[in-house]
């Protein structure tokens, strides 16, 4: 339980260093906002076309009974509104870190030189660091994608499933986050690959999810996730900062 409760004061932590600097919260708090207004016009663009959308996806309905025509594309409907909204909750802090990077590199950096002992940013180039980062975000977004629908079949299952399938969303999904959040402290260590983050992480599971588990939460709250995002990479960065010591000596620092 120490370890668990020692975890969300890493978030704790992130508030209190950030309130005292309120116009980089606020800066911070910006590419949220930013991610949510898009994905809401991309979502209100869909329901004003869907109509034209889903008769252009099945032609093969025009000439059934109306009857069946409608529920055919009624049910594509649903399927594909149901879809989008499934996909933009599961890529939501993921292109939001992406479009965000340089405002919680700022934050960062803030914690790392208020902390002392920063390193040196290591020498990555721009062009492999972008490609890095494209590969990662798509990669985390797949596997995001493939456990929120194993997810919701699991919870089908009655009794055990509806028991199982929350606490295992909420675990999976923290430590995926976790992952994404941690990025910054570890690239600037030199340490760029998923698997570097997760073998650092392993070394305090614990105390990872006790600080990746309610911030997944507290993100999925759309208004609320505008004021945890910023706190959330400051309270990373603290967070990086004591596991790395804790790493095992044979991990791969290239």
């Amino acid at each position: 339980m120490r370890e668990i409760f020692g975890g969300f004061g890493y978030l704790l932590r992130g508030v209190g260093l950030l309130l005292r600097r309120p116009r980089l919260f606020v800066l911070g708090a910006l590419p949220a906002v930013f991610v949510w207004l898009v994905f809401l016009g991309i979502f209100v663009a869909l329901l004003v076309n869907i109509e034209e959308l889903v008769g252009w996806a099945t032609p093969f309905a025009s000439d059934w009974d109306e009857v069946w025509q409608t529920v055919v594309r009624g049910a594509v409907t649903l399927a594909v509104l149901l879809g989008a909204l499934l996909l933009f909750v599961v890529s939501f802090t993921t292109v939001t870190l992406a479009v965000g990077s340089p405002v919680y590199d700022k934050i960062a950096e803030l914690v790392e030189n208020e902390l002392g002992g920063a390193p040196e940013e290591a020498d990555d180039p721009l062009l492999a660091s972008v490609t890095r980062s494209v590969r990662q975000t798509a990669g985390i977004v797949l596997v995001s994608l493939t456990v929120t629908v194993t997810v919701f079949a699991l919870g089908l299952v009655p009794f055990v499933g509806w028991m199982v399938a929350p606490v295992l969303a909420a675990v999976v999904g923290g430590w995926l986050l976790g992952i994404e959040l941690v990025a910054n402290a570890f690239d600037r260590r030199g340490l760029f690959r998923v698997k570097d983050r997760r073998r650092y992480m392993a070394t305090r599971r614990l105390r990872v999810l006790g600080f990746a588990v309610p911030t997944y939460f507290l993100l999925a709250v759309p208004f609320l996730a505008v004021v945890v995002f910023p706190a959330a990479a400051a309270g990373a960065t603290v967070l990086a900062r004591d596991l790395l010591p804790a790493a095992p000596p044979e991990a791969d620092s290239s």
